[in-house]
Formats: C-alpha cells, sequence, structure tokens
C-alpha cells in the first residue's frame, strides 16, 4: 500500500519585505521585527493587530463584487498597502494574522470555531456549524495558547493558554475564560471529544455564559472558502444583514520597564448607531440615518475611507439606510 507524501506548504504567504510593512502598519517598534517568538512577543504582536486593524464586514456591503477574498496577499493589499484604515471579518483578519505569526517563527495553525448566537446581545441556543476561527499556537516553551484576534468586541484583549478554568482580566470589568466541555448537542462523549468553550462574565458577581467552542483540529484554506462562501452570501447568517466594525482604541501605558501598549476601549458601529465603551458603560455616540451620514462616520469614528464606487455599491441592498429610512 502506498502513501501520499507531499512536501509541506510555504511557512508564511507573506514575503520577509511585507512581514516588515505589516509590523510597521500595526505599529510594532523596530527593535521587535526580529525578536524570536516569545509569549511577550505575542502578546505585544496581539494588542497591536487589536488596535491597528478593526473588525468590520464592509466588504460584505460596500463591494461592487460584494465578495470577500482570503487570499493573504489580497487581504494584506487592502489593509497594509492602500493603508485606508480598513480591517476585514473574522477569518480575513485571523487568516492574514497566522500568516505573520507563522512568517516571524510562530508554530501556529487556524482552527473551527462554532459561535452561539446572540438574542438582544447575549450569546444564546446552542452551538452551530462552524462559522469563526482561531489560531492554536505552540510556543518553544511547549506552553500552547489559543489566539483570537477577529471575534469584535467580546474577543479577548490577549492570548488565552490552552489551560481549563484560568481567569483573564479583559477589557473593563469583563472576565474570560476556557474551559473543557461537550456541546449540547454532542452524541460521542469523551474526554477528547470535549471543545474548548470560550466563556464570559461582566464581573466577578455575574454568571459564566459561553461565546463560542473550538476544537484542535486544523482547518486548511479549503475549508475556509467552505465556511467563508455561506457567512458571507447566506441571508440566513447575521454578516450579510447586518453593517458592523469593531475598533479597539489603544494608548501608551507607562510601567516600571518603561512604556506600553494598551487596550483601554473600543468604538462599534452596528448597521447606522455609533458606540464606544471605555471600560465601563456603553454610550451611544451617533445614530446615522443616511448613507451619506454613515460614510462620514467611518471616517470620523473609525478612520475608514471608502473610495466613490464603494459607497455606492450599497444601493438598493437589505443594509442601504437610504432604503431602509
Amino acid at each position: 500500500m502506498s502513501t501520499l507524501t507531499v512536501p509541506p506548504p510555504p511557512t508564511s504567504s507573506l514575503s520577509p519585505d511585507q512581514i516588515s510593512q505589516f509590523l510597521t502598519y500595526i505599529k510594532i517598534p523596530q527593535h521587535l521585527h526580529h525578536a524570536p517568538p516569545t509569549l511577550s512577543l505575542l502578546k505585544t504582536l496581539h494588542t497591536h493587530m487589536l488596535t491597528t486593524c478593526p473588525y468590520e464586514n464592509l466588504s460584505i456591503h460596500y463591494n461592487p463584487s460584494h465578495n470577500i477574498s482570503l487570499d493573504p496577499q489580497a487581504v494584506f493589499h487592502k489593509i497594509v498597502v492602500e493603508a485606508r484604515g480598513r480591517g476585514g471579518y473574522c477569518m480575513e483578519l485571523a487568516i492574514l494574522y497566522n500568516n505573520l505569526l507563522r512568517g516571524l517563527g510562530f508554530d501556529a495553525y487556524t482552527a473551527g470555531v462554532r459561535t452561539r448566537p446572540r438574542i438582544d446581545g447575549v450569546p444564546s441556543r446552542d452551538f452551530p456549524g462552524w462559522c469563526h476561527i482561531v489560531s492554536i499556537v505552540s510556543l518553544p516553551t511547549g506552553e500552547r495558547y489559543h489566539v483570537d484576534v477577529a471575534f469584535g468586541g467580546d474577543g479577548p484583549t490577549a492570548p488565552l493558554p490552552l489551560v481549563p478554568g484560568t481567569v483573564h482580566q479583559n477589557l473593563g470589568t469583563q472576565e474570560v475564560r476556557l474551559i473543557r466541555d461537550w456541546a449540547p448537542t454532542q452524541h460521542h462523549r469523551t474526554e477528547e471529544s470535549k471543545m474548548w468553550i470560550y466563556q464570559y462574565r461582566n464581573g466577578v458577581n455575574r454568571e459564566w455564559n459561553s461565546y463560542y467552542g473550538f476544537t484542535e483540529t486544523e482547518f486548511m484554506d479549503a475549508d475556509w472558502g467552505v465556511i467563508n462562501y455561506w457567512t458571507s452570501t447566506n441571508p440566513d447568517c447575521h454578516q450579510t444583514r447586518t453593517v458592523l466594525i469593531v475598533r479597539f482604541l489603544g494608548r501608551v501605558k507607562e510601567t516600571s520597564n518603561g512604556s506600553d501598549w494598551e487596550i483601554y476601549g473600543k468604538r462599534m458601529l452596528v448597521n447606522g448607531v455609533v458606540k464606544e465603551n471605555l471600560g465601563g458603560k456603553t454610550q451611544t455616540l451617533l445614530e446615522c440615518r443616511t448613507e451619506a451620514e454613515r460614510v462620514l462616520a467611518l471616517d470620523a469614528h473609525f478612520g475608514i475611507m471608502l473610495r466613490e464606487e464603494e459607497a455606492l455599491s450599497i444601493r438598493g441592498r437589505g443594509t442601504d439606510l437610504d432604503l431602509v429610512t
């Protein structure tokens, strides 16, 4: 019986020059551009990625083709080369970021995620099919980390060790943790079949709730192509019905060893409403009632500049504010 042996894919789809461009774009200090793959570097990359590249699904709505490309080169060009304040939705950002990590020497791969739907903003019901993405990173020390830079406002603001039950401070009063458990609808229940569950609570006296579950199975490009098609085109997916942006806000923090970069808040757009949370209560900043108002708000509040053909491409779609109002 013969076996098929093929060489592994390239370490990264990004060239060394592109990796350097990417690091400069997300404001990584020059002395870290060739640093070894340590936890300290992983944390720094995470914070800078979140505060520079917003979670946004504008390529579904403000895009003449309304197609999402997961090609790392296309996403790199949109975000880094064009430098118009753009980001991407989960698979765009996470696949590009995974290529950055691998190009920097990290042992990293992507894994599929089942994200529970939200009802009135609260995760509810069972875990659905695959619809999100995380990276799993193994450090030279043997420690393994869950890395999610593309979940939006309730995503982890730092890499989380794959250690069940450890509580981590997130933005403001929110705490997050990973546990091991089965999905309610799972029939095959062994220790090995448990998922990692990402949970949150908005205060030490609040109950824990589960956002999503993932396994350690590697997902490859072909897998993401299938998932991306559903999440970006199916009317049953909230991505096709809602215009979303989440930009984390960063600032310099003085430490005993000098200065660091910290996340202190987030600014969000849901359809026509712009909100901000600086670690406490969420405040509404603006309610856009027309497309002209929303396009101006993208620039003023998120630094995102749309081309004219992009701004016009939403006309007649269900998320067109001029149509809705």
